[in-house]
């Protein structure tokens, strides 16, 4: 019924419970959400006052499918996440990192988001 988790998983899963305790997107900063795996990079932009996500964009998509959730793909993700934020007028956000380290594709999704106008 319930997956054993190896330790990698578990302690990563243990950094995500104690980030989600002290961060909450509203309506005025929405949180951003990441998910990486080793095929595909996912991002939201989700209202949890109201229960909505507002902005989302993955590889999955078919004008990102040819990107690699490298740091690369990471960086024109982010950019276009800046573009989509910007046309919802949404400026500023609660960046939530899923538990994953600061590190890597999950910083140049944050940078290049950063870069294209929007503030953290």
């Amino acid at each position: 019924m319930f997956k054993k988790l190896n330790d990698k998983e578990r302690k990563r899963l243990k950094r995500k419970i104690h980030i989600r305790k002290h961060l909450r997107g509203t309506a005025a900063r929405p949180r951003m959400t990441v998910t990486r795996s080793n095929c595909n990079f996912y991002a939201q932009v989700i209202d949890d006052d109201a229960g909505r996500t507002l902005a989302s964009i993955s590889t999955m998509e078919k004008e990102f499918s040819s990107l690699k959730p490298n740091i690369e793909g990471a960086t024109k993700l982010g950019e276009a996440m800046g573009a989509r934020l910007k046309e919802k007028k949404i400026t500023t956000i609660v960046f939530d990192r899923n538990g994953y380290l600061y590190h890597g594709v999950v910083k140049a999704f944050a940078d290049s988001t950063r870069k294209a106008g929007i503030e953290f």
